[in-house]
């Protein structure tokens, strides 16, 4: 499955030809992340399209965050400042395939989603 989940991310990222194997390594972590995170009982292959289609797009976000570093475009020593390029696009792109990812993968995983509120320092 980690080969059609491979194709689905390429599709998807473009990735250039040094970035193959970070790619594939990023496939293989989000199906076993993936795979954990399925309700007792359920298995990747229960989960019909929806399994490799949600573990591309979380691969291929996690890709798409690392390329929006953000190269330094300019660098000051009086008053520290350092201005990064670009690289929130890239992010957001990735937050909005994860959360895609999320929603396809719904009903078939447990809720182990959990969120602080009211939280004081």
């Amino acid at each position: 499955m980690v080969e059609q989940i491979l194709g689905l991310a390429a599709l998807i990222a473009r990735p250039a030809e040094e970035e193959k194997p970070l790619l594939e390594a990023m496939c293989t972590a989000a199906a076993a992340d993936l795979t954990r995170r399925l309700r007792d009982g359920v298995k990747p292959e229960d989960c019909r399209d929806s399994f490799p289609c949600a573990a591309a797009l979380l691969a291929a976000g996690g890709l798409l965050a690392c390329r929006s570093g953000g190269d330094v475009e300019q660098f000051s020593v009086g008053d520290v400042s350092v201005r990064t390029g670009g690289g929130s696009q890239g992010c957001e792109a990735a937050a909005a395939m994860r959360r895609q990812a999320a929603a396809m993968m719904a009903g078939f995983c447990g809720d182990d989603q959990f969120a602080f509120l009211g939280v004081r320092g």
